[in-house]
């Protein structure tokens, strides 16, 4: 696979990048049907989301980006979800690393890989490791390069490396020699040692392109080095961000099964015999059973979407005066939009067969993408533990743990 040459792209204001994901998102729809039905990589459209300049918004002000907040970015991601969600998912490790870079990069690495994101280049990852014992376990193991002084070479394999396919730096998370502490290698994607595999084999989200970075043996200069265990040695809104995008995009799913559903049901969809006679129904979309049903899913996606706007003003608020307590309160937000938007995206993608009938469920279809879709996407974390923490708080004022799943 190609990457393409990235060219140099314009600002954005909130309200620009918006308007442009709203454009992008209703572009994106008209093709996701048949790219996940045909598994057909979206080449052409990263590559427009490029062009767009908004994998570049939030690059901050002092390093000429336009410095847009977690808000506007997740508001950006669940639009881009509506037309195709694995157009949204693929950029999210884009801009956790980009946080990551802000965060612990030093200026010269800074000034550099940001520049990067300026001119229209993409990141991806190379972080979980689908043979470890525990998520949290890595293999992957930067040690001494015997030829280079201060430089280090890279062994290992991950798994789940969405974006890889489509980047030209791969952020590589490693043990900074055996057993040391977890550091982010930046890696090129064309640098001698590193393979990327396209063998991603999902149920849903298929054309991601989540699949596997085979590293053997690459050399990573040691400039292009730096510290990931930091990160959660201090309050930090890292994990809250990452969750929140999470969060994003299956509101998005959420809000295209329900779109979808209306649009089959005032379409293609015939009036059921009772609804006729009880109620002279001509339409199934005048069908008060499915008007009410409609009326459910539609509270249920609207509340997800309200969580996870108020989920991006609390990280905000956090990044703007971070303590223990904001970065907690921050956590405890996005856990309550991703537990919202799991449901509300799980349930819509099931229930939009049931306002809709039988026509619905033709495979040439492909309605059943936006169920596949959400399944799978709002497996990364258990739900479960989102409202766990949420009840600890509520009982006893716990604050949820300090690390990158909440």
């Amino acid at each position: 696979m190609t990457i393409a040459a990235p060219t140099r792209r314009t600002g954005h204001t909130a309200d620009s990048a918006i308007a442009t994901a709203t454009d992008l998102a209703a572009r994106f729809a008209r093709g996701a049907a048949v790219r996940d039905r045909e598994r057909i990589l979206p080449v052409a459209e990263v590559e427009e989301l490029s062009a767009s300049g908004l994998l570049a918004i939030t690059v901050p002000v002092a390093h000429g980006g336009a410095g847009l907040g977690a808000e506007v970015l997740a508001e950006v991601v669940r639009l881009i979800a509506t037309g195709d969600p694995n157009l949204a998912q693929i950029p999210h490790s884009h801009f956790v690393y980009v946080a990551a870079l802000v965060e612990q990069g030093s200026p010269a690495l800074q000034e550099h890989l940001l520049g990067e994101v300026l001119a229209g280049k993409r990141f991806g990852n190379a972080q979980s490791e689908i043979r470890s014992r525990h998520v949290r376990d890595h293999a992957t193991t930067l040690r001494p390069d015997p030829e280079r002084r201060g430089d280090w070479l890279l062994e290992g394999d991950k798994g789940y490396a969405t974006g890889a396919l489509f980047a030209h730096w791969i952020p590589v998370l490693a043990h900074l020699d055996d057993d040391g502490p977890l550091h982010v290698a930046w890696v090129e994607r064309d640098a001698a040692g590193v393979a990327v595999v396209d063998d991603w084999d999902g149920l849903g989200q298929r054309v991601t392109a989540s699949g596997t970075v085979r590293l053997r043996r690459v050399r990573v200069a040691g400039d292009r080095v730096m510290p990931y265990h930091l990160t959660f040695e201090r309050p930090q809104v890292y994990g809250a961000f990452a969750q929140l995008l999470h969060a994003a995009i299956d509101a998005g799913i959420a809000r295209a099964a329900v779109r979808e559903a209306g649009t089959f049901v005032t379409t293609k969809s015939r009036p059921y015999p009772d609804a006729m006679a009880h109620y002279g129904t001509e339409r199934a979309a005048d069908d008060p059973l499915v008007v009410q049903a409609f009326g459910e899913v539609e509270l249920q996606v609207r509340a997800a979407e309200a969580l996870v706007a108020e989920a991006g003003r609390a990280v905000d608020r956090a990044r703007a005066r971070l303590t223990a307590q904001s970065a907690a309160e921050a956590s405890l937000a996005v856990a309550a939009a991703r537990a919202s938007t799991t449901a509300a995206a799980v349930d819509a993608g099931s229930r939009l067969f049931e306002v809709a009938g039988t026509r619905s469920a033709i495979a040439s279809l492909d309605l059943d993408r936006h169920w596949r879709n959400a399944r799978t996407h709002t497996l990364h974390d258990p739900a479960a533990w989102k409202v766990h923490h949420l009840g600890r708080h509520a009982i006893d004022g716990t604050l949820p743990p300090n690390h990158g799943q909440i």
